[in-house]
């Protein structure tokens, strides 16, 4: 079973790895804040569940939304399929 509660660092990210996070955490700050107003003690899978469900939700709204599709991706150097 994975240790979810490691407290290692994360490996760093490429550079576009870390444009794309940035990119798409600003996209997200209002579920990140929602999701902090919650006592980290109270997290657990179900809600987790929920915070990645609502995130995927808006990624695809976002995506819906997106002039060219793919823009985004190809604006930070990834293959766009």
């Amino acid at each position: 079973m994975a240790d979810f509660a490691s407290t290692s660092p994360p490996a760093p990210l490429p550079a576009s790895r870390e444009q794309l996070a940035s990119v798409l955490d600003a996209r997200l700050t209002e579920i990140w804040a929602e999701l902090f107003q919650v006592p980290r003690e109270r997290w657990d899978h179900e809600l987790i569940g929920w915070f990645l469900r609502a995130a995927y939700g808006q990624g695809y709204c976002d995506a819906l939304r997106e002039p060219p599709g793919g823009s985004l991706t190809r604006e930070l150097g990834f293959e766009s399929s």
